[in-house]
């Protein structure tokens, strides 16, 4: 029978594996990639404490959202344009560049 070491606090050792629980209906997928940049890319995950299909659901979030977040931006420019006005005066690309 294997002893449990207790942590220096007394409490029993975190478990290690990671337990998921979908609240949301899921699909698995398939990828092809050489195989050093999936061991390279495991490894990354690793040091960043995550799974490569953590950080892969993370980028597919991202990488979905984009055109979602550009219509967005376009709306709060409209929004700000309706607020902000040059007169009709046009601006040279150092004039808008200057800090």
């Amino acid at each position: 029978m294997r002893r449990l070491s207790l942590r220096q606090d007394g409490r029993p050792p975190a478990p290690r594996y990671t337990r998921l629980v979908y609240t949301t209906p899921v699909r698995n997928i398939t990828f092809s990639a050489d195989e050093r940049l999936i061991e390279a890319a495991r490894e990354q995950a690793r040091a960043e404490r995550t799974t490569l299909n953590e950080a892969f659901r993370t980028w597919l979030e991202q990488y979905g959202g984009r055109r979602q977040q550009a219509g967005r931006a376009m709306e709060v420019i409209r929004e700000l344009q309706e607020h902000v006005s040059t007169g009709g005066r046009r601006f040279t690309r150092d004039e808008m560049n200057e800090r």
